[in-house]
């Protein structure tokens, strides 16, 4: 049995959906709330599903699992509960640790690109104490994420037990098909989407600083298609273990995007440039890409999914279907 925590939401679900296809049985570790989140399961058959507070009694009942994916988290870049983020984003993920660690089982972990800041000391996915000490997120999500990092990295350095196969993963900016429940947190394809569903130009943030025109932000934008063959790559090579980048490893500015967006509509591009929110100034990246040579290294070989085709499919696949759902 797999365990997927955060298995109802955005990759969690792509996740839970691949596994399913190859005929495992998957545990979701989750909470459905509103009714929304539960469509993002209904097309797999799953063993069940917990909510976090639950599993002290799942380990009591010494349950036979095949490997753990930790991809539950309080995942908004302007969340402010400290308390909370920490109890959820680190807290958690180190008892999973440590329960993993116990029963000798594999143990992979949602790291994200968060933890870089505004990538001025660069995006190497690199698990030394020293490195990842000298990294500055810009918000408290991306410190829950870094502190976990470190807190692996030092367990490491001490000897301490740790699970049989351990992988941290730096999520870059990930879109595609079961977002809709991310709300403000959705990829931007998904937002301009619907702004140009609506009859609206695709809107963009101006720039507030003088090395970046209007638009001209560029982000590494990752299908979640391949986030999930990473995570399955991983699983299906077990001597495998440290932290990595998931990326497509090319960043493209924002209107590339937009631009792909069109392009998947058909249409031609009418886009707008608007100022950016006050909460997210100062807290902006500006730039990312994901260097991509560690997990290369390692053996993995899948190419990345190019921005034109991975929105393409997006927009005519999902977006436009009337059941968006994996």
């Amino acid at each position: 049995m797999y365990v997927v925590t955060g298995g109802a939401g955005f990759i969690g679900s792509n996740l839970v959906a691949a596994l399913c296809d190859r005929g495992a049985e998957v545990l979701v570790v989750d909470r459905l709330r509103d009714g929304v989140k539960w469509r993002n399961l209904a097309k797999h058959g799953i063993a069940g599903i917990l909510p976090p507070e639950a599993l002290p009694g799942f380990w009591a009942a010494d349950p036979p699992v095949t490997a753990v994916l930790h991809l539950g988290a309080i995942s908004a870049t302007t969340a402010t509960d400290g308390d909370l983020v920490a109890q959820t984003n680190l807290m958690l993920s180190l008892d999973l640790w440590a329960e993993c660690a116990r029963r000798g089982v594999p143990f992979l972990y949602a790291s994200s690109a968060a933890t870089y800041g505004d990538g001025a000391l660069g995006f190497a996915d690199d698990e030394n104490p020293a490195a990842l000490a000298a990294l500055r997120p810009l918000n408290l999500y991306g410190w829950s994420k870094l502190a976990f990092d470190r807190r692996v990295a030092d367990m490491l350095a001490r000897g301490r037990p740790a699970p049989p196969q351990w992988a941290g993963l730096r999520f870059f900016n990930v879109y595609g098909p079961n977002e809709a429940h991310k709300g403000r947190m959705a990829s931007v394809v998904f937002h301009k989407f619907h702004e140009v569903a609506r009859g609206e130009p695709a809107r963009l943030f101006r720039s507030d600083r003088p090395d970046y025109a209007d638009g001209a932000q560029r982000r590494d934008f990752v299908h979640v298609e391949d986030c999930v063959a990473a995570m399955l790559w991983l699983l299906d090579n077990p001597r495998v273990s440290g932290l990595f980048n998931i990326g497509s490893g090319t960043a493209r500015s924002f209107l590339d995007l937009v631009r792909a967006l069109f392009a998947g509509l058909g249409q031609n591009d009418r886009i707008d440039f608007i100022d950016m929110p006050p909460d997210l100034r100062g807290k902006y990246q500006y730039f990312t890409e994901a260097p991509m040579a560690k997990l290369r290294a390692a053996g993995y070989d899948r190419p990345a999914t190019t921005l034109e085709d991975g929105v393409g499919r997006y927009v005519r696949d999902f977006l436009l279907n009337p059941d968006p759902h994996r």
